[in-house]
């Protein structure tokens, strides 16, 4: 296990297999913090698999940057994209208050709040 100054990562790094490590944060509600689009994010990952035929995460993003506003609040990612990704020791609570975005899943991978297929 990998240490970093502020916070326990749990995965030595890199990440090979996402969509495993992805499945674990939600299954276990860990926090993880990743690159998107060259941009620090840190986020809560409530909701992934495939919208559309692309593999996406919905996430609350709670803390890093971000160029479409605050850097809090619910995203969306498209996983080939996402880079550097560690899944950190902290957990957080789970669900949250709705973003109103409701979508329809082609599949459900795993998800904080619905049952996944």
């Amino acid at each position: 296990m990998r240490y970093d100054t502020a916070v326990a990562v749990v995965y030595e790094f890199p990440i090979r297999d996402v969509d495993a490590a992805l499945r674990r944060a939600i299954d276990e509600r860990r926090l993880i913090t990743f690159t998107l689009h060259g941009l620090s994010r840190r986020a809560e990952p409530h909701d992934f698999g495939i919208v559309k035929g692309a593999t996406k995460l919905f996430f609350y993003q709670v803390g890093g940057a971000s160029r479409s506003g605050p850097p809090v609040g619910w995203r969306w990612a498209q996983v080939d994209e996402i880079q550097d990704l560690r899944l950190l020791d902290e957990r957080f609570a789970g669900v949250r208050e709705s973003s109103a975005r409701h979508v329809e899943w082609d599949s459900l991978v795993a998800s904080v709040s619905r049952d996944s297929d």
